[in-house]
């Protein structure tokens, strides 16, 4: 076989670690922004915060390193074996390094209050059921029995772990010898702990263990039928087949309409309302939208995105080794560590400060694309949007405007919202304008809300009254934004 020597031009991109670096935190929510900060902070020596937050870091940089450059990572910059004259005028230099970013409009004095995160103060679920737990005086093996079944419970309240797998959990992990009789014993003593339904196997266990807790403080026959309709109905009631509920049990129209009022009050998720349960409702908005005189205005919220700064302890200490005569391998090794962080610390405020601009100057695109929404609320102006229109508009890669758009919120006067919010699709109409599908989302959503609930109105129905409207859609295509929307087909929509 012949060798072959060939010329060949390839064209190849690369990213550079400042590149990288400002990706991730493009994506970085101003929930996780302030963490993200603080791993920074611990990670470089040389990055500090700015006044107050220096004094709270509380960090003294005195001394120099080791020998060992171990920190000095390819990420950094690799340090020059040649340890010749090292210039380092432009690190002695004093220059503003300070991340002092321009987050705000001046008209907003009140939002620069409180750069403090808000923090939550509560018992989690599972912290709740060990609370309750320590109240009974059980002895230590029941007490062990007990934590081993409250660990065992989901986030949403239920116990789907079977009684013989946590007899076996206790056998290996604890070296406890139990019985299903004594672990059975202990779920029935935790069902009874708040809130009520706690521990329970199925949905149809935890609904009843609602009832009959109700049944205790107050004995309405409405209450009794209501179990009853759950231990020997419950497939026909989830299929919402009422009337042949109603035969069967020989009820008339207002015993079967308050039975079934009495279990659409439960909750079907009881540990949903404790503690961690719940994470999902605490939203730290992004961005903040005003309406100043008729015109939309954007802040950004940096409540936990405080002034950084290069340290000057860093800074001092190259003074001294540009003062000093003698300049030997380890300080010249010292230095260029030194450097290493400083330019780590540089790039980490030069990449912050990007952040910024970079979501600041999308959700103004944003805002001017769906500017009649964002003065009036409506849904029905809201304009087709993609992300290659704010692409066009910012002269951003769509993929930079993706990660702008994933994870974020914005407050408006009309409630906060993701941004993924404001992007859809186009659909014409018939006569051919092109509107939002979230508008016609939004017309969809209105009309199952104006419905007969004791006569749903099908996709078929849906799809005829969309089309009278002039959005000429497929039937399917109803079924999807139904769905999209969170809104269950006609059958289950039903009432009494």
């Amino acid at each position: 076989m012949a060798l072959q020597q060939s010329l060949q031009q390839k064209l190849q991109q690369k990213l550079s670690p400042q590149q990288i670096q400002l990706m991730k935190l493009l994506q970085v929510p101003t929930s996780g922004l302030e963490e993200r900060i603080k791993e920074e902070l611990q990670e470089n020596p040389a990055l500090e915060l700015s006044e107050e937050g220096h004094e709270e870091r509380g960090e003294e940089v005195s001394d120099l390193p080791d020998d060992s450059s171990d920190d000095a990572t390819d990420a950094e910059g690799e340090a020059d074996e040649d340890f010749g004259e090292i210039d380092i005028s432009e690190y002695v230099q004093d220059t503003d390094d300070e991340g002092d970013y321009r987050l705000r409009d001046d008209n907003y004095p009140e939002m620069e209050e409180g750069r403090s995160m808000p923090v939550r103060v509560e018992s989690s679920f599972h912290e709740s059921l060990l609370e309750q737990l320590g109240m009974l005086d059980l002895d230590e093996r029941l007490q062990r029995i007990a934590e081993q079944v409250v660990g065992s419970i989901d986030d949403d309240g239920y116990l789907r772990r079977e009684t013989e797998s946590i007899v076996d959990d206790l056998a290996f992990r604890q070296n406890l010898d139990a019985t299903v009789a004594e672990v059975e014993g202990i779920v029935r003593m935790i069902q009874g702990f708040d809130p009520p339904g706690i521990a329970a196997r199925n949905l149809r266990e935890c609904l009843l263990l609602q009832l009959r807790r109700r049944l205790t403080t107050r004995s309405e026959r409405s209450l009794t039928q209501a179990i009853e309709i759950l231990d020997r109905y419950f497939e026909e009631f989830t299929k919402k087949h009422y009337e042949r509920i109603q035969r069967s049990m020989g009820l008339s129209e207002t015993e079967i309409k308050e039975a079934v009022a009495h279990v659409l009050k439960l909750n079907p998720k009881p540990g949903g309302n404790i503690g961690g349960g719940n994470e999902g409702t605490y939203m730290v908005p992004d961005f903040f939208v005003y309406n100043q005189a008729g015109k939309p205005e954007v802040t950004l919220n940096a409540q936990n995105a405080p002034d950084l700064r290069v340290s000057e302890g860093f800074r001092e200490m190259l003074r001294d080794y540009d003062k000093g005569a003698k300049k030997d391998k380890r300080q010249r090794e010292a230095v260029m560590f030194i450097k290493q962080k400083i330019d780590a610390a540089k790039w980490f405020i030069d990449a912050i400060r990007q952040r910024q601009q970079t979501l600041l100057l999308t959700m103004e695109a944003i805002v001017r694309h769906q500017q009649e929404f964002f003065l009036t609320g409506d849904d029905t102006n809201l304009r087709p949007m993609i992300l290659k229109d704010i692409s066009q508009a910012t002269g951003l890669d769509i993929s930079t405007v993706s990660r702008v758009a994933n994870s974020k919120f914005v407050q408006t006067e009309f409630g906060t919202y993701r941004l993924k919010y404001f992007f859809s699709e186009s659909l014409s109409t018939d006569s051919g304008e092109e509107v939002s599908t979230r508008e016609v989302k939004s017309i969809l959503t209105d009309l199952v809300e104006a419905e007969n609930k004791r006569r749903p109105l099908s996709d078929e129905r849906l799809t005829e009254l969309l089309k009278e409207k002039g959005y000429n859609i497929a039937r399917r295509t109803v079924a999807k934004y139904r769905e999209q929307q969170n809104i269950p087909v006609a059958r289950l929509r039903k009432e009494l």
